[in-house]
């Protein structure tokens, strides 16, 4: 089962580590295989129980003395009870029930019938031989509730991927969608709520057990009365090895059309969360997303990361970035772990392979290339999304969101395509495009920001830096700068004395980020350090000249000018050493 059976496997093995992940691995491993044991011994025994006599289920199946001493007294007093089902191990024995029990009782279990009629027929004969009787959920429910409305008892399988036909809830920590019909039919009949589970005690045996549950007369109440219980139960050792974690509970959650959503017709989650003493949603859908590798790009990204922080409360994110760029996003407080992409060499992928142990949920790349690819792939998670241009294959995405035909990128924001992308896999929540920090009191210095990270036809020439400083009379300057940019900004800074400090080469991303925030207001070339200070609310004036400010300028709502030289194309294309300095220094005056 676990080595033959892969997808089945992973399943089994995410759901125990998201389930359980403060225990050992090794204990892990060994429900793991009790749990794969007992879904094989469970399909030998559906073969082979048809041909049961009643001696032998007597001999196989017992039946509790709480259980006999429930049926005793409704005997005695007939009433509506509704029992939920747990999906356990040798569920078949649950039909044999009636014809263990010593007191006769009216009892119903409601069933999924087979898509194969003559299958389906013979599996519904051979349940009821013992007195069972098997209720169609494709009939709907009148028979049901004939038999409540008896006093009888109906059983029904409480399951925790109802689809969107549940109810948003927490079972063990992740949200999912749960039964309601246990709880409707309860609500509506006045029923008594109980469970009802065959517990395994050794090959092919098993004892039959009831509990009764107390709820508030609600089928809320009632959904959230036998997950709780469920979790009660999960702390059993034999009842935790019998439930089928092979599985797939959790996934209505992860339908890709709206997997950065919590999707389902009703929610009881503020019950449970009330139920449980939480104010929050517990974060254990695992959400892992590829940074950019540019510094503009991954600032341009942050957005997105608080949209899904809103939309999927639940989720527990993990950024993969350049080590450079870790030490601030972790500043920024934007996900719950941010990890360092590894060194180039023979151990890169390796270092991916070794995430499977993490079991992400879902990658969402918002990076372009076969690498970012491989690093999902090679992590092991089941769902990678990503961005398809034109005819370019992406075969190692699982999910590809495809640009429209009509889409032009060079007259749309990076941050529209990006939005367009996210709300494709569901995103909800709008973008905050609010900056990260308030703008810095008045009298602090000016920035500058004269080198580019890769294309030297975006820097203003070294001359024009200097006419601007000229024209800026008693301010102080900060020059910011990579050690390359050192010879760029010694140039500008030659002359002016104390007034002008030179930071280039001298200053980390994090020293980059505090020392932009002392400043009241930066002048830049088309740089990442334009989309930091802009995504930390620096007021800013922006130089394009080659490049395209409608897809690549500030996106963060804080004050900004954008100066092209003139007769440049609102999408660039403009020789930017025609841009003369006085109007950069009219729109540092203006800029509030």
């Amino acid at each position: 089962m676990l080595w033959l059976a892969p997808r089945r496997s992973r399943v089994l093995r995410s759901n125990l580590h998201h389930a359980f992940p403060d225990r050992p691995r090794s204990w892990r491993r060994g429900v793991a295989r009790d749990s794969s044991r007992a879904l094989v011994e469970t399909a030998l025994l559906s073969v082979a129980s048809p041909h049961f006599s009643q001696a032998r289920l007597r001999r196989i199946a017992s039946v509790s003395p709480a259980t006999e001493e429930m049926g005793r007294d409704h005997a005695s007093r007939p009433r509506a009870a509704v029992f939920g089902v747990p999906h356990l191990a040798l569920w078949e024995t649950q039909s044999w029930f009636t014809g263990l029990a010593k007191q006769a009782q009216k009892f119903a279990i409601i069933y999924r019938p087979l898509d194969n009629a003559a299958v389906d027929r013979m599996v519904k004969e051979s349940r009821e031989r013992h007195g069972m009787r098997l209720l169609s959920r494709r009939e709907g429910f009148v028979e049901a509730m004939a038999f409540l409305r008896g006093g009888g008892s109906v059983g029904i399988l409480f399951d925790q991927n109802a689809g969107t036909r549940g109810a948003l809830s927490l079972v063990l920590g992740r949200v999912c969608s749960t039964t309601e019909l246990p709880g409707i039919l309860a609500e509506k009949f006045g029923a008594e709520l109980w469970v009802f589970f065959p517990r395994r005690t050794a090959f092919w045996r098993v004892t039959f057990e009831t509990e009764r549950l107390d709820y508030d007369g609600t089928a809320a109440g009632a959904t959230v009365a036998l997950n709780l219980w469920f979790e009660r139960a999960m702390r059993d050792e034999v009842f935790c090895r019998s439930w089928l974690w092979a599985h797939d509970r959790w996934r209505n959650q992860d339908m890709p059309a709206a997997r950065l959503r919590l999707s389902a017709r009703r929610s009881v989650l503020e019950r449970d969360l009330g139920a449980r003493g939480l104010a929050a949603l517990p974060r254990r859908t695992r959400v892992w997303i590829r940074m950019p590798n540019w510094l503009g790009d991954a600032v341009m990204a942050l957005p997105f990361l608080r949209a899904v922080r809103a939309s999927r409360p639940d989720a527990e994110l993990t950024l993969l970035a350049r080590p450079a760029f870790c030490p601030f996003l972790e500043s920024l407080g934007v996900a719950d772990a941010v990890r360092p992409l590894p060194p180039r060499g023979a151990g890169y992928l390796p270092a991916f392979a070794r995430y499977r142990a993490h079991y992400p949920d879902v990658w969402i790349l918002f990076t372009n290339s076969a690498r970012g690819d491989l690093e999902a792939w090679a992590a092991g998670c089941p769902q990678r999304f990503g961005i398809a241009r034109g005819g370019r294959a992406r075969p190692l995405l699982t999910h590809a969101f495809r640009v429209p035909a009509g889409f032009d990128e060079a007259r749309h924001h990076q941050v529209e395509l990006w939005e367009l992308f996210m709300r494709h896999f569901g995103l909800e929540a709008p973008l905050d495009l609010s900056p990260f920090a308030s703008p810095a009191a008045a009298g602090g210095p000016i920035g500058i920001i004269a080198g580019s990270e890769n294309e030297p036809a975006k820097r203003w020439p070294v001359a024009r830096w200097r006419e601007l400083a000229a024209a800026l009379p008693g301010e102080r300057l900060v020059l910011f700068g990579t050690q390359g940019d050192a010879p760029t900004t010694r140039a500008i800074a030659e002359g002016l004395g104390p007034r002008a400090e030179d930071l280039a080469g001298r200053t980390d991303l994090g020293a980059f980020a505090r020392r932009l925030r002392e400043c009241r207001l930066l002048v830049t070339n088309d740089t990442g350090g334009m989309h930091l200070a802009n995504a930390l609310g620096v007021p800013l004036v922006a130089l394009f000249g080659p490049t395209n400010p409608v897809r690549t300028g500030p996106a963060f709502a804080a004050p900004h000018r954008i100066l092209q030289p003139p007769g440049c194309p609102p999408t660039g294309g403009g020789d930017l050493a025609l841009l003369g300095a006085g109007s950069v220094a009219a729109a540092v005056r203006d800029l509030p």
